[in-house]
């Protein structure tokens, strides 16, 4: 267990070394890019020892590991972050919960989720998820879509919008990726006139492009792999 910990923690400081280093590149100051470690399939004791290291912020994909998780490690001042596709019968594990949702993409989940945190007693902050690239196999609303489920969310008595999310298509060469983040920004821009209201954050940026993503804009940057190796789906 202490040479997994010393190489997560390694793993870590070199991420966050790319990350700021990116940050510089584009003109940024890296204080405004935060690192979202995506610890999904993991153990707890992972995530235990990252924190132990200043990492403070993680986040899950499956609901429930995400619950099992957050009771294991309760005596912990975590930041919880839920990063994946959520169903509207998972709500109320997630909803209240953790800090922030990502991937909030259409109204029936936004409605889901507002009334689990109203019946909770809490404002949840959400983002919305947008698949510009029209995947059919990734969740996320439509650009033509966005403007009307932003307009709804903030109406919401216990939604409080926060900004966008993106997943572009993999690519191998990460720079074809970056009209992606480029389009998310634009949008997320956009909404910010119709909505007279500032949304802080794009989520945007994984092991394999993070860079591009900070370069147009990234604030909450999701690494998994690069921290933890490679995950074990066999559980699932």
């Amino acid at each position: 267990m202490e040479e997994r910990a010393r190489q997560l923690v390694e793993n870590l400081a070199r991420a966050r070394e790319d990350m700021a280093e990116a940050a510089r590149l584009a003109g940024r100051d890296p204080a405004e890019v935060a690192l979202v470690a995506i610890s999904k399939t993991h153990p707890a004791s992972d995530v235990a020892a990252l924190f132990a290291a200043g990492q403070r912020v993680f986040g899950e994909s499956y609901a429930q590991e995400a619950k099992d998780k957050r009771e294991e490690l309760a005596h912990l001042p975590i930041e919880w972050h839920f990063v994946g596709g959520l169903q509207r019968n998972k709500a109320k594990l997630v909803a209240g919960e953790c800090a922030l949702i990502h991937a909030v993409d259409s109204l029936r989940l936004a409605e889901a989720v507002d009334r689990k945190a109203a019946e909770r007693g809490v404002v949840q902050d959400v983002l919305l998820q947008v698949n510009s690239a029209g995947e059919e196999q990734k969740h996320g609303v439509s650009e033509a879509e966005l403007p009307a489920l932003a307009e709804a969310v903030t109406a919401m008595p216990a939604l409080r919008l926060k900004g966008l999310m993106v997943l572009p298509p993999f690519f191998d060469d990460p720079e074809r990726a970056r009209p992606f983040f480029a389009r998310a920004r634009e949008l997320k821009e956009d909404l910010e006139r119709r909505l007279s209201m500032g949304l802080p954050h794009l989520s945007m940026g994984m092991t394999g492009d993070f860079a591009a993503a900070i370069a147009e804009g990234a604030t909450l940057v999701r690494i998994g792999t690069r921290i933890f190796g490679q995950r074990d789906y066999s559980n699932r």
